[in-house]
């Protein structure tokens, strides 16, 4: 009789015995990073195409809660373009943008609130809830965490070359983060998931892009790390190959010589602000390939472009 754990594979697939060894391996390779972050604030914007995938969403939630298990402390800032879009297409809404920001009136800032604050929130929170995990949904509303004020900001008018000042409507931008509530989660075993609406002084409810909401709090937190989950590898040189670091005269050159482009100058000066502001370091990465934030935070190569 053979013993089945001494059988030998001659075929060119894996016996259980090298896929469990192959684990190992990974688990013990893993260790060090692990405990290189162990008790760190972790901030991941989480949005794009990878929230709308279910099975990329349940990769999310997992590595979520592997992050809690080996003692980070992870905290989510989720957007949800796509699904607003969709829900004022649904009730006849019609929405307008201007340089890439969604013009917000009373009756949009409704839908606005009750798309991301509840569908898209409640679904994270159920996700990683699934995964064995504990998580708790808040928008910037709750407990005072983010105080804001109305965008504004100047355009040149291209007739005239007159600059005037651009009326969004209800949409802010942070000027105070209380991070009162997000410590006490810190200390328990819950996960925060946020909403990026917040609150004027007048108390009027405020849509904020997710990827500042993501960097205020980062920067408020004293984060570690602040990961910018994107639909593309991360900041690309001019021949279309991934920068996998950057300092931050380096990606403030790359904005200038227009290497950075288009949609990623916003998300890359995010990263500049919440360096500036303590954050150790900012990553834009992937966030459609599955187990991103696990392999930029737990391996050798990472997996996006670092900005520190």
């Amino acid at each position: 009789m053979s013993d089945g754990r001494q059988k030998t594979d001659q075929s060119p697939k894996q016996s259980p015995e090298q896929k469990w060894l192959e684990q190992a391996t990974i688990l013990s390779q893993a260790l060090p990073y692990m405990r290189r972050h162990t008790g760190a604030t972790i901030v991941v914007k989480y949005g794009g195409h990878a929230m709308g995938d279910k099975n990329m969403a349940a990769n999310f939630a997992r590595d979520i809660v592997l992050l809690r298990q080996v003692g980070l402390n992870p905290i989510v800032v989720h957007g949800g373009g796509p699904q607003i879009g969709a829900m004022l297409r649904r009730l006849n809404v019609k929405s307008e943008f201007i340089d890439g920001l969604r013009v917000t009136d009373e009756k949009t800032v409704e839908i606005v609130e009750m798309v991301l604050s509840g569908s898209i929130n409640k679904q994270i929170v159920s996700a990683i809830a699934a995964a064995g995990g504990r998580a708790i949904g808040i928008s910037g509303k709750d407990g005072g965490l983010i105080e804001a004020q109305q965008l504004k900001r100047m355009v040149r008018d291209p007739e005239s070359n007159i600059e005037k000042v651009l009326d969004l409507g209800l949409v802010g931008e942070p000027t105070k983060i209380d991070p009162h509530i997000l410590n006490a989660f810190a200390q328990s075993d819950l996960t925060p998931v946020i909403a990026p609406i917040g609150l004027s002084p007048a108390g009027d409810t405020l849509n904020i892009n997710a990827d500042t909401v993501a960097g205020a709090i980062a920067a408020a937190m004293g984060a570690k790390r602040l990961m910018m989950l994107t639909d593309v590898k991360g900041v690309l040189d001019g021949d279309g190959e991934l920068i996998a670091d950057m300092s931050s005269d380096e990606a403030r050159d790359a904005i200038g010589q227009g290497i950075v482009t288009g949609g990623m100058i916003p998300k890359v000066e995010t990263c500049l602000d919440a360096v500036s502001n303590g954050v150790e370091g900012a990553v834009i990465i992937d966030g459609r390939v599955p187990h991103a934030i696990l392999i930029e935070l737990f391996t050798p190569g990472g997996a996006g472009t670092l900005i520190v």
